[in-house]
């Protein structure tokens, strides 16, 4: 029986695949063939499942591919606006509120009172408002005081020459 698709096929060969058809009805198609001989009637095996099959080097892909990283700077400056356009606190409430009682009570032992101070949160915000504009306004100043130097880092004499220059009842204190 001619197979199409051959031209020529040897003796051999066209008695190897009779015999295989007629021994063993069902090829398992999974099992390679036997060595020296060539299995013409198996087709094609079937692809394997998407479950048991690899995903395209997407994991290979995935480890050498580094995070998107930012140039330096572009964060910073994004932050800058950000802060820039926002009114809220930046220091949290709680923590601020625990130094300023813990500040308070320093100073009412001192005093020797024995009061117990009570604290409205109206006064602790205000207070919060008050220290922010403060840290604010200095780290300005001290910004400036390093462009003047040539320098884009601020250092603790850039503080120092801030609180210098604006006088007032800590300017001796220098750090």
């Amino acid at each position: 029986m001619p197979i199409a698709g051959r031209k020529s096929i040897s003796k051999k060969t066209k008695r190897r695949v009779s015999d295989t058809q007629s021994h063993d009805q069902s090829i398992d198609e999974n099992e390679p063939p036997e060595q020296g001989t060539s299995n013409l009637t198996a087709k094609k095996a079937p692809r394997k499942d998407a479950a048991g099959k690899k995903n395209r080097g997407s994991d290979a892909a995935q480890e050498k591919r580094k995070s998107h990283r930012y140039r330096p700077g572009t964060v910073a400056l994004r932050q800058i606006r950000q802060y820039q356009k926002s009114t809220d606190l930046l220091m949290r409430k709680l923590p601020f509120a625990r130094l300023v009682r813990e500040i308070a009570m320093d100073f009412a032992t001192a005093t020797e009172s024995g009061v117990a101070l009570r604290w409205q949160s109206s006064a602790l915000l205000a207070l919060q408002e008050s220290a922010e504009a403060y840290l604010v306004h200095m780290f300005e100043d001290t910004n400036l005081c390093a462009i003047h130097a040539k320098r884009v880092t601020i250092m603790k004499r850039d503080m120092a020459l801030a609180r210098r220059i604006r006088g007032g009842p800590f300017a001796s204190d220098i750090l």
